[in-house]
């Protein structure tokens, strides 16, 4: 795609003139950073972006060698971008990984079919393996189906609940060690607002983590943690790369949206504020006398859960039975909502000892 992207990051950045590049003195300058507000030349940029990025890969020790890395493959600027700069760097500082492409086939018509296409011309231009797992095969439903069943409001619960366990099932099928995801430093801002706004203490004091699920069934990776949208997208934008940035046609009333809104106004003032909220989630202290949920396992699949049936076997549960609405918002037993959710629940666990999809049951 030869264009910037229509997603906020205000494309192409304006050139600075006659200025010379304040890194190398030499050439002239193409562009303001958006994270420094520095003057660089393209060529400088390139060289500060992919090592800032390797520096906080090696700070932080993401990786082992001989280590199989699954990188969570969407079609979009960030993951087309992730998966560029991780395959260079993979190779220029011999981090000695076996990297693949996983992506997740919600089974949206008009935006995830084709953005799967631009995920199988990146497995051509970045020559790495390609494995699509599809909600239709895992639980019986695609994501068409669930918004005819539930309506536009809330689909994006199910959507994200599903998505995070299809990766990790997409993960195990390739026997990867880890996950990567291109999660960039305005996510990780918009999340840590989004879990105040919520009152999530337990998201809240782990949502700035740069690897989490280290106590699941395999850990992810966020190597942009601090990596600002904008500057992901004139890297894509300059380096002239394959993605994808149509924007979902479910997720335009999404809450996340008004959080990102707030970011940008915020960062329009001050840049620098991105980064100021996410230090500000990593030195958020729980006070010890917090009750914070334990970590067990689903009872029906086997996913890691702080309930007897994890969200997913919830939500997939109320659909099977024709109460999509079963399962959204916060119960205390995380197994139904209606009057006799607690009873159905019980019955349900009895008749099913993994995931039950539409067609078949799915162990993990």
């Amino acid at each position: 795609m030869d264009g910037p992207a229509a997603d906020g990051a205000r494309l192409p950045p304006p050139r600075a003139g006659s200025r010379l590049c304040v890194r190398c003195g030499e050439r002239k300058a193409a562009l303001k950073r958006p994270k420094t507000l520095e003057q660089i030349c393209r060529e400088c940029f390139y060289i500060v972006f992919e090592d800032e990025i390797h520096q906080t890969i090696v700070e932080n020790s993401l990786f082992k060698a001989g280590e199989r890395v699954a990188i969570g493959a969407s079609g979009g600027k960030d993951s087309t971008v992730l998966a560029y700069v991780l395959s260079e760097l993979n190779r220029h500082h011999n981090y000695g990984l076996d990297l693949f492409l996983l992506s997740i086939d919600e089974g949206i018509t008009g935006y995830r079919d084709d953005s799967l296409e631009t995920v199988k011309r990146n497995e051509i231009q970045y020559g790495l393996p390609l494995k699509i797992v599809s909600y239709k095969d895992l639980y019986g439903w695609t994501m068409d189906d669930i918004v005819k069943a539930i309506g536009l409001k809330n689909n994006c619960t199910f959507c994200g609940v599903f998505r995070r366990q299809a990766l990790d099932r997409g993960a195990a099928l390739l026997k990867a060690d880890k996950i990567v995801t291109g999660h960039n430093a305005d996510d990780i801002a918009e999340t840590v607002l989004l879990n105040i706004l919520r009152g999530d203490i337990a998201r809240l004091s782990r949502c700035t983590f740069i690897t989490t699920g280290e106590d699941g069934p395999i850990p992810r990776c966020k190597p942009f943690k601090y990596t600002y949208e904008k500057e992901i997208v004139m890297y894509a934008y300059f380096k002239k790369l394959d993605y994808f940035s149509t924007e979902c046609i479910y997720s335009p009333n999404a809450y996340r949206g008004f959080a990102r809104e707030f970011i940008k106004d915020l960062e329009r003032m001050r840049p620098r504020a991105i980064l100021d909220i996410i230090k500000s989630g990593e030195n958020f202290r729980i006070s010890t006398t917090t009750r914070m949920p334990e970590q067990g396992t689903c009872e029906r699949c086997g996913y890691i859960s702080s309930q007897k049936l994890c969200k997913a076997c919830v939500l997939l549960d109320g659909l099977n039975r024709g109460l999509p609405k079963l399962g959204i918002g916060r119960t205390k037993s995380g197994a139904g909502a209606d009057s006799d959710g607690k009873q159905r629940t019980k019955r349900s666990e009895r008749r099913n000892t993994s995931l039950q999809g539409k067609h078949g049951n799915f162990d993990f």
